[in-house]
C-alpha cells in the first residue's frame, strides 16, 4: 500500500515525522491567504480564503506539494462598514507573513510560494514580508507571490461577460465550483458600484480588463457603504459553475508549472542546492 498517496496535503493533517518525511524528498510548499470580509449578498465572507484553498489543494494534489494551514484573516479595513469582516493591520499582516515563512523556512522548505485569494488587497504586506526576508534572513529561500489577478490576466476576459470586482461573477463561480453551498445563489445581484461617478475615471471597474491612465484613490469602509451598500462591486447575475470551472482550472494549471519550475530552478534566485537547511 502507498501510504504517501494516501496523506492528506494539508500540513495541519499531518505528523510532524510525516512532514519531515515529505521534506526529505520535497523543498516546495504552498501557504495560502484569503481574508474574512463581506463578498455582497451571495458571498459568504470566507470567498477570497475558499479562493486561496481551493487553488492549493488541487495544486498540491496534482504536483506532491504540501500547503501550510490557510490564514483566514486579511487587510480588510475597506469592508469593516459590514458586519462580519475581520481586518489585519497591514504591519501585523507583515509579521504574520514573516513568522510563518521563517518558520517553514527553518524546518527546510526553501521554495515558499505565497498564494493570496485576497485579490490585490493583501499583496502590500504580502511582497513587503518576503522581499524583506530574501534579503535579510532567508537569502537561499525562493519566494513566489501568486494572486488571480496575474495568474488569470489572459483567460479571465475570455470567461466572464461582464467586468468583474469585489463580489462579481468570477470569483464567486470559482467558490460555487470549487466548493458547492458556499455561494447564495438566490442572492445574486446585478448591483454593483458606480466607478465612474464616485472615482471620476481614474478607477478601472474592471480588475481584469483595460485600466485607465488613472490613480489609485483610497476610500474607506464607511465611504464604501455609501457607494456600494450591498458590498456588491460588480454584477454577479453571470455565476455559473461552468466559469468556475474554467477559471480555476486555469490557474491550477498555471500555479503547478510555477511549482514544478522551482523543483528544477538553479538560477541566481535563492539557494541551488534543494536540500539544505537553515542552520545546517
Amino acid at each position: 500500500m502507498n501510504q504517501k498517496s494516501e496523506q492528506s496535503v494539508w500540513m495541519q493533517d499531518l505528523t510532524w515525522e510525516e512532514v519531515a518525511s515529505h521534506i526529505e524528498q520535497d523543498r516546495v510548499v504552498l501557504v495560502p491567504f484569503g481574508s474574512t470580509e463581506q463578498h455582497g449578498p451571495a458571498g459568504v465572507l470566507g470567498v477570497d480564503t475558499y479562493v486561496a484553498t481551493g487553488i492549493v489543494e488541487d495544486t498540491a494534489k496534482r504536483t506532491g506539494a504540501l500547503c501550510a494551514p490557510p490564514m483566514w484573516f486579511g487587510d480588510s479595513p475597506h469592508h469593516m462598514a459590514f458586519e462580519g469582516t475581520i481586518s489585519l493591520r497591514t504591519e501585523t499582516l507583515i509579521s504574520v507573513v514573516k513568522d510563518v515563512c521563517t518558520s517553514l523556512a527553518h524546518h527546510g522548505f526553501n521554495r515558499i510560494v505565497l498564494v493570496n485569494g485576497h485579490k490585490g488587497s493583501n499583496l502590500p504586506a504580502l511582497g513587503t514580508a518576503v522581499r524583506a526576508l530574501h534579503e535579510e534572513s532567508l537569502p537561499h529561500v525562493i519566494f513566489a507571490v501568486a494572486d488571480p489577478l496575474h495568474l488569470a490576466r489572459n483567460v479571465a476576459p475570455s470567461i466572464k461577460e461582464t467586468n468583474e470586482h469585489h463580489g462579481g461573477e468570477l470569483e464567486l463561480s470559482q467558490v460555487l465550483y470549487r466548493y458547492p453551498g458556499r455561494i447564495r445563489t438566490d442572492r445574486l445581484t446585478g448591483e454593483g458600484a458606480p466607478f465612474a461617478e464616485v472615482f471620476g475615471g481614474f478607477v478601472g471597474n474592471d480588475l481584469f480588463g483595460p485600466a485607465p491612465d488613472g490613480v489609485d484613490v483610497v476610500w474607506s469602509s464607511r465611504e464604501q457603504r455609501k457607494f456600494a451598500p450591498t458590498g456588491s462591486m460588480s454584477s454577479s447575475l453571470g455565476v455559473t459553475e461552468d466559469k468556475g470551472k474554467q477559471f480555476h482550472g486555469h490557474l491550477v494549471d498555471r500555479l503547478s508549472e510555477v511549482v514544478e519550475w522551482l523543483r528544477t530552478y538553479s538560477g541566481p534566485l535563492g539557494s541551488i542546492d534543494p536540500i539544505s537547511k537553515v542552520g545546517e
